[in-house]
């Protein structure tokens, strides 16, 4: 087998995620042959450096041994029974494992597929929640412009990035959006926490207005990921929570990206010392290995749906793999490695070395931003550094800086014109380094005119 044997195999029967499938006759497919730690390997031997975590997910490096040999036990023992009426030990423990560390008053645990599948569940029991309780006028979500939460519709409604929704809209629930806390667009010498707090003051006035019509508000705490990696201060949610419970309206927190350990600490909450009503998890999860989605939720949730059979209120919301027994062990492994190693103190020291690698693109002239949460950094690519003028979308920047990257062994597959790492937590400094290196020089020859 080589590459393109199987790239021809692949074309002829494959449609890709979010790929025009066109771009292909000029960008050839990458077939990997396998992995291990930050590297991908294909058939012809070439090697990639995994910048972006295999989009997002992969924290401990491909073929990790440990979580390899959690899912090799799991396999010998059961590979997944309904969930519906029975149980079993994995799906147990990771919910107690989750219940213990995520924020407190988290009680309970819905397990889903995926990230979107977890959206549609919190968004559906929160819903749900206020029509068990007689207040069914309660049916409205607000959402933060330039917002992502997933592609199924309940999710994609809830998201505010154009490229990805507009198509859609007929098709889609409306919803209330709110001006962004997005500190890219704070003025000059104004401070991340201060930008935040004069945003907030767009959400305070929403919630203020149409309470009575709102089940929740969702947002993904720290970092608008697909939105372009724009950040803000943890002040904003802390401000955020105790609006929605001076409304007695729910706050739906979108971990799913920037859960375990992204942000610098385990939750991205936890930065601003709140607990949400819903907490919805998937991505590092399970390390990159398995499909699998998490929503926590309070038990004064849970008991809204307690009742009698016959009184209709139970959530019949189900998949057919909920809490699938290799993913639960999965998970459970790669909680396991944050438990008996000291991640995130290692996390902070990678960060503060991808800070420094990425210093001198704070002085390119095509560069308007380079701004970091954790082990996240993104670097903004402008047509005019003085005013922030974008580049055409048209002339895809970014792509160029993608294929450039490829060409030097790395995968960096940029949002548009960001240009950002989001690399697995076992890669070493001089790894850092030459992601660093490669996206400069990508960099360079992407913004010659």
């Amino acid at each position: 087998m080589n590459n393109q044997t199987l790239v021809k195999r692949d074309l002829a029967v494959l449609w890709h995620p979010c790929s025009q499938m066109k771009d292909h006759e000029q960008l050839p497919l990458i077939p990997i042959k396998s992995g291990r730690g930050v590297w991908l390997e294909d058939f012809d031997g070439n090697r990639y450096l995994d910048a972006i975590s295999s989009w997002w997910v992969n924290l401990f490096g491909h073929a990790n041994p440990l979580i390899n040999q959690a899912v090799k036990a799991q396999l010998d023992t059961l590979e997944h029974v309904i969930l519906g009426g029975f149980t079993h030990q994995a799906a147990v423990e990771l919910a107690e494992k989750l219940v213990e560390i995520t924020p407190p008053g988290l009680q309970k645990c819905f397990y889903a597929d995926n990230g979107s599948s977890a959206i549609e569940i919190a968004l559906k029991m929160s819903f749900h929640y206020w029509r068990n309780l007689g207040q069914s006028q309660k049916a409205k979500f607000i959402t933060l412009e330039n917002s992502y939460h997933g592609e199924t519709l309940g999710a994609l409604a809830v998201g505010n990035v154009a490229l990805y929704k507009d198509t859609y809209g007929p098709l889609l629930m409306d919803v209330i959006s709110v001006a962004s806390p997005d500190c890219y667009n704070r003025e000059a010498g104004e401070s991340w926490r201060d930008y935040s707090i004069r945003r907030f003051a767009d959400m305070e006035q929403t919630l203020a207005r149409y309470a009575d019509t709102v089940c929740a508000v969702i947002v993904e705490p720290l970092v608008q990921c697909a939105g372009g990696m724009r950040m803000y201060d943890p002040v904003y949610l802390t401000l955020l929570r105790e609006a929605c419970d001076k409304y007695r309206v729910h706050l739906i927190a979108d971990e799913i990206a920037v859960g375990f350990g992204r942000t610098g600490t385990l939750f991205a909450c936890e930065q601003a010392t709140i607990s949400p009503d819903f907490m919805c998890l998937s991505k590092g999860l399970t390390g990159g290995y398995l499909p699998l989605s998490a929503v926590l939720t309070t038990d004064t949730v849970y008991q809204a749906f307690y009742d009698d059979y016959q009184n209709l209120t139970a959530f019949l919301h189900s998949h057919s793999y909920t809490g699938n027994a290799l993913g639960c062990r999965a998970a459970l492994a790669t909680i396991g490695l944050f438990q008996s190693q000291d991640v995130l103190v290692n996390n902070r020291r990678l960060a503060l070395a991808m800070g420094k690698a990425a210093e001198r693109f704070k002085q390119h002239p095509h560069v308007a931003e380079v701004r970091q949460t954790g082990m996240i950094l993104a670097i903004e690519l402008v047509k005019n550094r003085q005013t922030r003028e974008a580049y055409p979308w048209q002339q895809r920047r970014g792509l160029k800086v993608y294929r450039y990257a490829l060409s030097k062994g790395v995968l960096l597959r940029p949002l548009g014109n960001v240009i950002y790492f989001m690399p697995p937590y076992v890669i070493s400094e001089s790894e850092i380094e030459l992601m660093a290196e490669v996206a400069w020089h990508g960099i360079q020859l992407a913004t010659q005119d």
